[in-house]
């Protein structure tokens, strides 16, 4: 399975797009939609300088491979293309250990469709306390889910 063309928009939204290395708030060196560079302690001097949209795409498919093939390792169940994508955007946030532990997970590989959808809304929290932003972004993948 991919994802849609859908879901990668909808990750582009909430993550934000940038075509120059920069530090992120936790201080590591990130390009394009959310990609770590290398450690991210530090920036290699091949990465000092603007990257194009299409290698911004290319970086982002490439990370997208490993989230889509760990939703489908963490989640076999038949999945719908909504909660596939779904739980890649969440995974593609939180981390796929993050995924691994959830009652979303749980949840989802138990087919309790609506109860694991509800489960998005637990996960809003950063650096303690809520971000408006996550909460947007968990009720956007949410509804994905349930689509």
């Amino acid at each position: 399975m991919r994802v849609s063309a859908k879901c990668i928009e909808m990750i582009k939204h909430h993550e934000g797009v940038r075509y120059e290395p920069y530090l992120c708030p936790a201080g590591l060196w990130t390009v394009g939609v959310g990609h770590l560079i290398g450690d991210g302690k530090t920036l290699p001097p091949d990465w000092k300088r603007k990257f194009s949209t299409q290698e911004v795409d290319s970086i982002l498919a490439a990370d997208l491979r490993r989230f889509e093939r760990g939703v489908l390792r963490l989640c076999p169940v038949p999945l719908s293309q909504g909660q596939f994508d779904a739980l890649v955007s969440f995974s593609f946030n939180v981390g796929l250990g993050a995924l691994q532990r959830s009652t979303l997970r749980m949840k989802t590989n138990r087919g309790e469709k609506e109860s694991a959808a509800k489960e998005f809304s637990k996960w809003t929290k950063g650096g303690g306390r809520v971000l408006p932003g996550l909460v947007k972004r968990r009720k956007d993948e949410a509804i994905l889910y349930m689509s």
